[in-house]
């Protein structure tokens, strides 16, 4: 199969377990789960697929050389995603805003009622082993270490918040190695390009407070309609269209409905103020602080730019807001 990646290029992907996975109802579904949550409302232009992510986790990894595991480990992690991704905390009551973690919660329970058991079993791959992602370093790795997830949704924000140009793109894949199952810059100065970029997307995108108000206003009207069965929580594993499609049908039934959608599709004005508030919002904050080769040691980009260790103490910190609308 033939796939074009916007950051990767051209690909011919080959593997049977990789292609069963990729056409698998589980996957096909994550194209209609968008990465950011419902952002076209808040930053049009730059929706992208859970879909497209995942299959970029895959190609990176495939690129540098994992193993096959490590390949469809990195394919299918973001599999249990329900809609609107990590609205999820937002409107599942065993959510958790700070750490955006109902998602890595839920994925053993979801991956073993689906399909991909059955996938990996035929193509005699352990799905015990699989699912420990202690076996995967290069794919999944504790914050601020940089790991093909957070690799391939930066670059692919960077590209698509238009924070950096698709020659920079190429610059980074350039200077990045993999050592001992580690990702390497091959200086300083590509490592700290590359964080101090992943930084503007977090305060911008990943935790700033145009997010904050998507992932609140998207959490109150999913929840609304949970608690009026206008959907069921099984619908939550479908797309965002369809979830958007059934509530729909009620909208001109129920103004406060009706209104949580105006606010949902930022109509509605609001203020953040601390001191007069009436919905206090937390998001995950994330930040990186990548290896890279300096002066012939192998060095984290705060050895070198002792003032990356304030922005790490800073950023890895929740961001909070506290919001009022006006109408």
């Amino acid at each position: 199969m033939k796939y074009i990646d916007r950051i990767y290029g051209e690909f011919e992907i080959s593997e049977p377990v990789i292609l069963e996975i990729i056409n698998s109802p589980e996957m096909q579904r994550l194209k209609g789960v968008d990465q950011a949550g419902y952002f076209e409302a808040y930053f049009p232009g730059t929706a992208h697929s859970r879909f497209e992510h995942s299959v970029g986790d895959y190609l990176l990894l495939k690129k540098y050389g994992a193993s096959i595991e490590e390949q469809i480990a990195g394919l299918i992690h973001d599999v249990s995603h329900g809609a609107f991704s990590h609205a999820a905390d937002y409107y599942f009551s065993s959510g958790s805003q700070e750490k955006q973690d109902y998602q890595d919660n839920s994925f053993e329970n979801y991956v073993r009622n689906s399909n991909l058991p059955k996938i990996l079993g035929k193509h005699d791959f352990d799905l015990k082993y699989i699912l420990d992602d202690k076996n995967f370093p290069l794919q999944e790795n504790k914050i601020p270490n940089i790991c093909a997830d957070r690799i391939d949704y930066s670059l692919r924000g960077i590209l698509i918040f238009k924070i950096g140009s698709k020659e920079e793109i190429e610059y980074f894949l350039e200077k990045l190695k993999v050592e001992n199952k580690q990702w390497i810059f091959s200086d300083f100065e590509s490592a700290q390009k590359f964080a101090k970029y992943f930084e503007i997307l977090n305060r911008k995108h990943y935790s700033g407070l145009p997010t904050a108000l998507m992932f609140s206003a998207v959490g109150k009207y999913i929840k609304y309609s949970l608690e009026n069965n206008y959907i069921y929580q099984n619908d939550l594993y479908t797309t965002d269209s369809e979830v958007l499609a059934k509530i729909s049908t009620y909208l001109n039934k129920d103004k406060k409905l009706e209104y949580l959608f105006r606010r949902m599709n930022n109509k509605i004005k609001f203020k953040n103020d601390p001191n007069d508030f009436k919905e206090k919002i937390i998001c995950k904050s994330r930040v990186i602080d990548p290896l890279c080769y300096h002066n012939g040691k192998i060095q984290r980009v705060s050895d070198i730019n002792l003032e990356w260790k304030e922005v790490i103490r800073e950023e890895i910190k929740p961001k909070e807001y506290f919001l009022k609308f006006l109408e």
